[in-house]
């Protein structure tokens, strides 16, 4: 070896090394920032008042029953609408 080569591969070990702390330090910035997102958008969607899917399904399945039940009772409105126009006339 010669006497040169040793400085620079310290050089190169400090490198790998300020680089490994760096990366570190990265990945827990990263973690940092993905659990302040995730509670913002926790906090964000609460003020928002949001329903869960679960509770919209049931709501959606009450509305739809509310319709289908509407429908029915229109028709048989009309069809008494009808005997009763035809009852007055005979009368």
């Amino acid at each position: 070896m010669q006497s040169g080569d040793r400085p620079s591969g310290r050089i190169f070990e400090d490198l790998s090394k300020l680089a490994g702390g760096f990366m570190g330090a990265a990945g827990g910035i990263k973690s940092d920032v993905e659990a302040l997102v995730r509670s913002q958008a926790a906090k964000l969607i609460e003020d928002m008042d949001l329903v869960r899917r679960e509770e919209f399904e049931v709501a959606r399945a009450m509305a739809v029953k509310a319709r289908t039940e509407q429908e029915v009772l229109t028709a048989k409105l009309g069809a008494l609408e009808v005997r009763l126009a035809a009852l007055e006339k005979k009368g």
